[in-house]
């Protein structure tokens, strides 16, 4: 049987639910979340003579010059900021340049920008900044290239900090890199028999993922990923490397944790309260099609209000043929996890497809992930992609995608407009991922994710042929029942009242803390704060 698991990581991961061999397909779009860590960071040299950090992810920041700055930069201009840099800058007409370009998805493949600077280190980062600030040339930061809007890239200058990737253990907390790889930060903390809260899809990088929250598959459990992040270095528009927590730059760590990647600065390395590492329960069932309507009640009356060890994602999805699918993870036992599914199947019927076991949380991760039979460097990009490894498996994919964020359960009419919007021909699917435990303890002001009280996010999810109507027309269709929230990890450049859909009340703070550190907007894109 086939499950199309893409969560906030966009992975088709598919699973023969008896067998609970889980093979991988394609990760597209999770943010996600590049693959590397610059973990200490430090004060380096910036132009300025301060210092710079900071990734992002998701977002593409079109910067602007201050006022009187020159005009298009010449080759001499590029060739200087590529010697001033210990990194490397590509540029068009180099052997590397097409690699250098792409993102996970190929439908931003026509995009070319001038430069693609991979950064060694803060200062680099600094640099690129005072280099887009002189010369007038839009800005966009990368880690790993997922961005939903296609919005890692740019015409301008691509900041790439996923040479940045170092990741490391210590005294109960993980200090990683902004551009390291989910499944590299997952690999390297286990060796030392701890993890921290992400996403899944295995090429996402930390930044983006972090910056906008970070659902992930043990959120009920221990949170968001921006709710284990105790600190994070950052690069500012102006060129200083600011290390931001509770008690320095107070607002900037708090926008950071849920206010988007793109919008205040490029991260470098990010510092996270860990959790140990121990064996957790997957579980796979499915049912046939002619159960959807009961499964999808059950299964919201369940997944919110159960223990928080437990979190699952239900999938709905026409790919080829109507299928109903649940995966998910129980931090505990296979009896537990067996106790815990009892109520949930009792109403939902037995399903046609079972299966629950312990694995390793390495090996979990790497599951849920789309990579149950593969190694962690075959858990990597193939082919010519930035983040790849010689043998690395992982497929670019086509897709689009659209998010709600639900307060409250569907009822029986909202039910039936879901699994009517699944039944329409296409190629398909709707993830319904568990949230509430951890999640919905802290105040929906106490970071800048506001989505505290919703009981489960929604994502609309199509390969790209005939992709846009379809999504259009599901989301419209599910709005009068779910509302207006979105998630801004799964950014849609489409969405109307995006501030207030992404943020909510928090929309307001985000703007003034952009002010304070971004008042000339270098960092801009379409939904930029």
């Amino acid at each position: 049987m086939t499950i199309r698991d893409q969560l906030d990581r966009r992975a088709f991961l598919r699973v023969s639910a008896l067998a609970a061999a889980a093979a991988a397909g394609a990760c597209g779009g999770p943010t996600p979340p590049g693959h590397t860590a610059t973990a200490s960071g430090g004060t380096t040299r910036t132009p300025s003579g301060t210092a710079a950090a900071s990734g992002t992810a998701t977002g593409t920041a079109t910067g602007t010059a201050a006022a009187g700055a020159r005009t298009a930069p010449g080759p001499s201009d590029w060739k200087a900021l590529g010697r001033g840099l210990a990194g490397k800058l590509i540029r068009p007409g180099d052997a590397s340049y097409d690699a250098a370009r792409r993102l996970y998805n190929p439908s931003f493949d026509a995009v070319r920008p001038s430069a693609v600077a991979y950064c060694a280190n803060p200062s680099d980062v600094a640099e690129c900044l005072a280099f887009a600030r002189r010369m007038r040339v839009p800005l966009t930061s990368r880690s790993g290239g997922h961005s939903y809007a296609g919005w890692s890239t740019g015409t301008g200058l691509v900041i790439d900090v996923s040479r940045m990737n170092t990741v490391r253990a210590t005294a109960g907390r993980a200090v990683v890199g902004a551009g390291a790889q989910l499944v590299d930060v997952y690999d390297r903390l286990a060796a030392h028999g701890v993890s921290i809260p992400a996403g899944s899809c295995p090429t996402v990088g930390i930044a983006g993922l972090t910056l906008g929250g970070g659902l992930g598959v043990v959120c009920r459990k221990y949170g968001l990923t921006c709710d284990a992040l105790e600190s994070l270095q950052i690069v500012t528009a102006d060129g200083r490397l600011r290390t931001c927590d509770a008690n320095h730059d107070a607002d900037l760590y708090w926008a950071s944790r849920g206010g988007g990647g793109g919008n205040f600065g490029v991260a470098v390395s990010f510092t996270f309260r860990a959790h140990a590492a121990r064996d957790v329960t997957v579980f796979y069932l499915s049912w046939p099609w002619s159960r959807a309507r009961k499964v999808v009640t059950a299964w919201q009356a369940w997944a919110p209000s159960a223990p928080d060890a437990i979190w699952s994602t239900l999938h709905l999805s026409h790919d080829p043929t109507l299928d109903v699918q649940l995966a998910g993870v129980h931090v505990g036992s296979r009896g537990e996890c067996e106790r815990l599914l009892e109520p949930f199947t009792a109403a939902a019927g037995a399903p046609s497809g079972r299966a629950v076991r312990q694995a390793p949380y390495l090996r979990a991760m790497m599951e849920m992930g789309g990579c149950a039979s593969r190694t962690v460097s075959q858990c990597h990009r193939q082919g010519d992609l930035p983040g790849r490894t010689p043998n690395g498996l992982f497929p670019r994919d086509s897709f689009s995608a659209k998010s709600h964020l639900a307060y409250r359960p569907l009822s029986a009419a909202g039910v039936k407009a879901l699994v009517d919007q699944i039944a329409a021909g296409g190629r398909h699917a709707v993830l319904l991922d568990a949230l509430g435990g951890a999640v919905g303890r802290p105040r929906p002001d106490a970071t800048a994710f506001p989505h505290r009280q919703a009981l489960f996010s929604v994502q609309y999810y199509a390969h790209m042929t005939g992709a846009a109507a379809w999504l259009r027309a599901a989301r419209t269709a599910m709005e009068p029942h779910f509302g207006p929230h979105a998630y801004v990890n799964y950014i849609d450049p489409e969405l109307k009242g995006w501030r207030q859909a992404y943020y909510g009340a928090n929309a307001g703070r985000l703007a003034q803390v952009k002010a304070a550190y971004d008042p000339d907007r270098l960092f801009r894109f379409p939904q930029a704060v």
